[in-house]
Formats: C-alpha cells, sequence, structure tokens
C-alpha cells in the first residue's frame, strides 16, 4: 500500500489510527471466528452455554471498537470529500466498509448487541437438537427471540421500502426487495417451466445407480484426495465435520471448512466440500496485503457463493470433472460403481427431481428452495407471519413452488441452520451466487476456450489463476457491482444462468 505523503500531519495521524482500529477489529473478528467454528465442531455439549457467554463478552468488545468515539472522528476525517479523494485505493474502501458497518452498528444498544450475541450462541444448540429431534416446539421460543430482535435491528438501522431492505444490505449492499422480486420472477418462471419439460420428457437417469453403504471415514479419505487437486491448500486450512458444512476463516493461512457425510449419500458430502473448496479457494487467494483489514474478506455473500456454486455446480457436477476424477471414486467405492460407466454416473448425479432438503437439491430446483426461505424471511421481517405459523408456512410453499410436501419438519422449516445465527438476509445469497457464476462462467470460457477440456485433464492450476487474477485478489477491494462489471463488462443479468441451465439439462434429458 502506497504510502500518502502529500496529506496533513494530523490526516495522516488519522490515518495510522483508523488503521490500528482496523487491525484491532480485524484481530477480534479473527478470534470470534475459532471460537465460532470450535463451537460448531469440537465444543463439548455441557460447556457450550458458558462458552457462548465468553464470545458474547468478546463480541461486546469489538461492538465497543467498531463505533467507538475514536473510530467516528477517523472516520468523519477521512471520509470527508476533500481527503477520501486523495487516499489510497486501498485505504478509501477500507474506510468505505468501516464506515458502512460504523453507520448501521452506531444505531444499535450495546447492550441488544450484547444479547444479540449470546442468544444466537445458544440458539445453535436449540436448533441442533431440535432437528435431530423433529421439535419445532423445542426451537419456536429461541426462534421467536432471534426474529424479534431482527425487527428491533431493522428499526434501528432505519430503511426506505420494504423492511427486509435493511437486512439484504448487510449481506449484498445496494440490493433491495425491489430488485430482486422482479429478478427472482424471472428465474422461477424459466425454472417452472423447463421443470415441466423434464417431467414430461420422462427420460429419467437412473439414480438407483447412486444408492449404496459408504463408510465416512472413506468419505473423508475421498475429500482429502479432491481437496489438494482443486487447489485448497491444506498447509493453510483443514476439513472437519458438523451438522451443516461451513467455511471459516480465521485469516489468510487458515481457512477451515466442514462437510457432513451421510452413510447412505456418498454424493452429498463430496458436493458440500467442493462447495466450501470455493469459498476456501476464494479466502486463501485474497492479496495477503489486506491481512488485518477490513477488505480481507469477499465482496459480498452473493460473490462469495458464486465461487462455491460455480466449483461445486458448473466444475463438480460436469461430466469432465467425473471422466477424470471416477476412477479414484471407483478405487474408494467399487460398490456401487465400479461396473457403473461414468456416462450413467454423470447423468444420475445431475437428475432433476424436486426434493425436500435444500443442501442435497438438484441444479435446477435448488433456486425454488432460496425463494421459498426468502418469501418467509420477507414475512416475518414485515410482521406478515409469526414464527408459531412456520411449519405450516413452508410447507404450503413447498407445495406451491415444488409440488411436495415434507414428511416432518426436520425435513421441512428446521432443515437449516443460519437463523439460529440470525442470518435473516443471507438465503438470497445462495440464488445471486448462481447468477453471478453463470455470468463469470460465460467470460471465463470466452477468454479460456479450454475450461472444460483443462477440466477433464485434472489441470484446475489454470482455472484457480484466473479467478484469483480477475476475482479472488481483490477481497472487498470492490463492490459486488463493481467487481461483476469488471470481470464481466456489465451489470448482474439472469439470462447467464437461463442459458446454461437450459443447455445443461437440454444435453442431459435430451429435451428438444
Amino acid at each position: 500500500m502506497a504510502a500518502m505523503t502529500h496529506l496533513s500531519d494530523s490526516v495522516q495521524k488519522s490515518v495510522q489510527q483508523f488503521k490500528e482500529l482496523d487491525q484491532k477489529i480485524s484481530h477480534y473478528t479473527d478470534i470470534l471466528g475459532l471460537m465460532g467454528w470450535d463451537l460448531q465442531t469440537g465444543a463439548p455439549k455441557k460447556g457450550r452455554e458458558l462458552f457462548s457467554k465468553a464470545k458474547g463478552t468478546l463480541s461486546q468488545e469489538l461492538f465497543n471498537i467498531t463505533v467507538s468515539e475514536e473510530m467516528g472522528r477517523c472516520l468523519e476525517t477521512l471520509s470527508s470529500p476533500e481527503v477520501y479523494d486523495q487516499l489510497d485505493e486501498v485505504t478509501r474502501a477500507c474506510v468505505r466498509e468501516r464506515k458502512h458497518a460504523y453507520s448501521k452498528f452506531k444505531k444499535i444498544p450495546p447492550d441488544l448487541y450484547k444479547e444479540f450475541i449470546i442468544l444466537t450462541s445458544d440458539a445453535h444448540s436449540v436448533w441442533e437438537n431440535a432437528k435431530a429431534n423433529n421439535d419445532f416446539a423445542h426451537y419456536q421460543p429461541t426462534l421467536e427471540k432471534i426474529v424479534s430482535t431482527m425487527r428491533k435491528f431493522i428499526e434501528c438501522y432505519g430503511y426506505e421500502g420494504h423492511p427486509y431492505n435493511a437486512l439484504l444490505d448487510d449481506y449484498e449492499p445496494g440490493l433491495t426487495v425491489e430488485k430482486l422480486d422482479p429478478l427472482f420472477a424471472s428465474l422461477r418462471e424459466s425454472t417452472i417451466r423447463l421443470l415441466q419439460r423434464i417431467q414430461k420428457a420422462g427420460n429419467r437417469p437412473k439414480t438407483e445407480a447412486l444408492e449404496g453403504r459408504f463408510a465416512p471415514e472413506k468419505q473423508r479419505e475421498f475429500s482429502l484426495h479432491v481437496l489438494p487437486k482443486l487447489g485448497f491448500d491444506m498447509d493453510a486450512g483443514r476439513l472437519d465435520e458438523s451438522a451443516h458444512p461451513f467455511s471459516q476463516t480465521i485469516n489468510t493461512g487458515d481457512v477451515r471448512i466442514t462437510t457432513h457425510y451421510l452413510e447412505n449419500n456418498v454424493f452429498s458430502a463430496i458436493l458440500s466440500t467442493i462447495h466450501e473448496c470455493g469459498h476456501a479457494l476464494y479466502e486463501q487467494g485474497i492479496n495477503p496485503e489486506y491481512e488485518g483489514t477490513v477488505i480481507r474478506e469477499g465482496a459480498s455473500m452473493g460473490v462469495h457463493e458464486s465461487q462455491s456454486r460455480f466449483l461445486e455446480n458448473m466444475v463438480g457436477r460436469s461430466f469432465e470433472f467425473w471422466k477424470f476424477f471416477y476412477a479414484d471414486l471407483q478405487s474408494y467405492f467399487p460398490e456401487p460403481f465400479g461396473l457403473l460407466p461414468v456416462e450413467d454416473f454423470h447423468r444420475a448425479i445431475n437428475a432433476v427431481e424436486p426434493s425436500f432438503i435444500r443442501t442435497e437439491a438438484d441444479e435446477l430446483t435448488y433456486n425454488l428452495h432460496i425463494m421459498i426461505r426468502y418469501e418467509i424471511e420477507k414475512g416475518l421481517m414485515a410482521g406478515e407471519m409469526e414464527v408459531r405459523d412456520l411449519p405450516r408456512i413452508w410447507n404450503e410453499k413447498m407445495q406451491e413452488y415444488l409440488g411436495i410436501t415434507p414428511p416432518d419438519d426436520a425435513h421441512g422449516v428446521l432443515q437449516d441452520v443460519h437463523w439460529s445465527f440470525g442470518g435473516f438476509g443471507y438465503f438470497p445469497s445462495y440464488s445471486l451466487g448462481n447468477l453471478y457464476a453463470a455470468q463469470i462462467l460465460h467470460t471465463l470460457k470466452q477468454e479460456m476456450p479450454g475450461f472444460y477440456g483443462n477440466i477433464a485433464k485434472g489441470e484446475f492450476a489454470p482455472i484457480r489463476q484466473w479467478l484469483k487474477e480477475n476475482i479472488h485478489q481483490y477481497g472487498k477491494l470492490y463492490t459486488p457491482n463493481e467487481l461483476i462489471k469488471k470481470v464481466t463488462g456489465e451489470e448482474l443479468n439472469a439470462k447467464y444462468l437461463v442459458s446454461y441451465l437450459e443447455d445443461k439439462f437440454s444435453k442431459i434429458y435430451n429435451l428438444t
């Protein structure tokens, strides 16, 4: 980062103070990330409540620094037009991001924030138990408190248009319900139309070929075989297991991912591992000079999801990927794959069939799962729905969007972890990730005509390098809209995902 010697001594002092605060916040965030990872992977159940209180205390300190008078003075000085324009690009981006956080958090009473951190830390165990026992009533009081707190946050933030806009802004700056509704409506229409054509075609892949018993330890071994080939730096990360797969960055040299093994479904863990690897490659590829700053993370959750969905679906579900990896899979699991042709395997893993579980949904119907959650979250935040009614509302929407009704709440409203940590506004990021990914793929294939040829030969380095040079290295230097325009030359456009899905499934199902 270039020195700004042209600035006055007082401004340079503000820059230095700001950078020290920025680094301090980043270090606190790293430690809290480590605590969060431990709570979900290794912490003994009896100690989780006490651990959650410690996490709440540390989060309170982080909150206090973020909205401190010193931070306010620094931001006031550095964001003034005459100073901001003279800052280097990296410092400007850091000021932009910290000011955004300061403006929002400053409006939240500190006691309410600490209460929220403790509540959501405890809520993970409550959700986990409720899901395991198919007991929504056990989860309901906790979720009601979380929803109530999110509504309070929205009122503190203030908003224009729909109340949900205040939460979307946390994950995808600049996105609003008013922009997202028509985008989702268009995607839903094209998805349902293609789904109906597939169902009428009747050319169903034989998914029974994927059934068997798969030892979790063997699944882990295969995951650890695939990860480094995709470019995951095992010296700068690790793979663990959790109830819900996730990735957690501690720093550029410590990016942790988890997966979940199902003994009767090997492909679930494989895809989860590849998905989280996409997140991890993004984090491992960010410019190390950004360490200790607010921009040492992805541009947005939508952009982050573009990297995981790109690797999971556009790479990991491709025929070329399995042309390279299939012999390895057969060696790990000779039953049932030993005598199954790779062509049949590829068709089976891309079968389109409405299903109950989002994380196991096929690539086409996945977005419909997101839209269900989006509609529910909007209703909850607008006060049009209440938590007690969610099992019924969920089942009705599953029937409306996917034509199926979950057999129980564990396969329905209890399946996702996100609401337990207060992640309202997060779900749209998954479908935004699909939209970004398809647009990025279109550009990448133009610049790298041998894209799928490289995959078939197991040559992932050129693809990873392209992503690093065009997306990963920048971290949060650019806003999401700036980044997608820089990479593809235009703003987010749904036509690329619609075209990609149409082309892929027309081939798989021999549609005319």
